[in-house]
């Protein structure tokens, strides 16, 4: 049965500022009597100490809203999509069932599209992945990656070369069944009454707000902040050691780079990263496309549930 709750998604890159609209966005509904709280979509948000790097949201914002979803694992914890998916999907049927509304936030489609719509996951074989992990392990990540981009260059150009757990999965999946679907299925709501918007940049004040974003990264402390995580075992963490930012400046302690290259390459593939955020939501003919930073976007939310 539908439910008369409402699910509102708010997607765009990088620095699009969907963290504060949805804060804004919750207290407004909040305040006219319809109870409303934040779902994180962030896959690096959940990890705890992961706060300057993952543009984490503030103690401020997050006192004004609850937050769900942030700071639930410890950074050597191997997250999933599957797993993200169960928990978020449970997350956001008890709020409904509440009567509260839920704001879905994040900035990558893999992981709202795995929320809000039918999405499966092919199965895994542990020796094939094993075998994959230890091919890894031998050649290095980028090396791999050209593997990949050999057989499946479609697939390899959605994965960042320094992405190891998802070249060795992407490798897995491919062996088993001998294809590896380059795109997000046809989209198709599993959960009902969802209401999508996204936050449009230009793309010259997006790269600007990207670079002031890592200069006061840098700023709060960031590098001791990975410092910190590093003598805890980030290093050594599968997925959260590929978070941008932190495997640059991991790179700078272990002597592979200058802390300013590090700064630099950080700048650069939050950029690029970006870039390929948009692309991936632009796909999607759901979604409302509001500018960023216009007072008038929570109104124009609100009107259209």
């Amino acid at each position: 049965m539908p439910t008369s709750v409402p699910l509102i998604v708010l997607v765009g890159p990088t620095a699009s500022g969907k963290s504060q609209l949805a804060v804004d966005l919750a207290c407004t509904l909040s305040a006219a009597g319809r109870p409303s709280e934040i779902v994180n979509a962030d896959s690096m948000a959940v990890y705890r100490g992961m706060d300057i790097g993952t543009a984490k949201p503030t103690p401020d914002q997050r006192g004004a809203v609850r937050h769900h979803l942030v700071d639930i694992w410890e950074p050597a914890v191997t997250a999933s999509v599957a797993e993200f998916q169960e928990l978020a999907r449970d997350v956001i049927a008890t709020l409904r069932s509440h009567g509260t509304i839920p704001v879905l936030v994040g900035g990558s489609a893999l992981y709202t599209h795995a929320i809000t719509d039918e999405f499966d996951f092919p199965g895994t074989d542990p020796r094939v992945r094993a075998a994959w992990q230890h091919r890894c392990e031998t050649v290095g990540a980028e090396a791999l990656h050209a593997e990949l981009a050999a057989i499946a260059p479609e697939v390899a150009e959605r994965i960042e070369p320094g992405n190891a757990r998802r070249i060795v999965r992407a490798l897995e999946v491919i062996s088993l069944t001998g294809t590896f679907s380059a795109s997000l299925p046809e989209p198709t709501y599993a959960l009902d009454e969802v209401h999508q918007f996204g936050l449009e940049v230009e793309r010259g004040v997006m790269d600007a707000r990207i670079a002031q974003r890592v200069d006061e990264m840098w700023e709060q402390g960031f590098v001791d902040e990975v410092r910190r995580l590093e003598a805890q075992g980030l290093r050594s963490a599968r997925t959260a050691s590929r978070a941008l930012g932190y495997r640059q400046v991991l790179d700078h302690l272990a002597g592979a780079c200058t802390e300013e290259e590090a700064r630099l390459a950080t700048v650069a593939q939050t950029r690029r990263f970006a870039r390929k955020q948009l692309g991936w939501f632009r796909r999607d003919p759901r979604i409302t496309w509001l500018p960023a930073d216009d007072p008038a976007n929570v109104d124009r939310v609100i009107e259209s549930l």
